[in-house]
């Protein structure tokens, strides 16, 4: 990396193997004797560490699709008199709607309760989990990560008209009230 003293002006060059992992670097001009902070400017594909993990982005192993049987499943449920759809609205799948109908999917490319025809997108890529009126957005430690708002995100929650992207497509989710059926 190539950055200049602060303070004189003179140029320096900073091995990028020993700033690797930091956000910011001091370091002592060779011309003026003057120390330099450095921010270093983040990858923003590189995956956002949080520690201690909060409770719910602990995963408990290898991913599971919509059947499985932990108590954090069973405690996942959808909302009431509330219709979640996930549209695809750019990518190879582009026009593919999906209605929810459980509260934990699994969204990827082959095996998945949701399978997107995308090759950028892991086999199972990422899951969605609803609580009621909680969406989550977990990623299951895809290839080639999950991004919300141009951010790869590990966990994030969804709103309505929430956009993310796995791969190279583009994913809309909406939530409606769920219309009342006449007979």
């Amino acid at each position: 990396m190539k950055t200049a003293c602060s303070n004189c002006g003179a140029q320096h060059s900073l091995p990028d193997s020993q700033l690797v992992g930091h956000s910011r670097v001091q370091f002592r001009c060779a011309k003026c004797g003057k120390t330099t902070l450095v921010t270093i400017a983040q990858n923003p594909d590189a995956t956002q560490v949080m520690s201690p993990l909060p409770q719910f982005a602990r995963s408990a192993g290898a991913p599971r699709l919509a059947q499985g049987g932990s108590d954090q499943e069973n405690s996942l449920r959808l909302p009431a008199g509330k219709a979640i759809a996930l549209s695809v609205i750019a990518g190879p799948a582009r026009g593919l709607v999906y209605q929810v109908q459980q509260p934990r999917i699994v969204l990827g490319r082959t095996g998945a309760d949701l399978s997107i025809n995308d090759p950028e997108i892991s086999r199972w890529h990422c899951a969605l989990e609803i609580k009621d009126d909680v969406i989550r957005l977990r990623d299951l430690e895809s290839t080639n990560g999950t991004f919300l708002a141009d951010e790869r995100v590990r966990v994030a929650e969804l709103k309505h008209l929430s956009e993310f992207r796995i791969g190279t497509s583009i994913l809309l989710l909406s939530i409606t009230p769920k219309l009342a059926v006449q007979r």
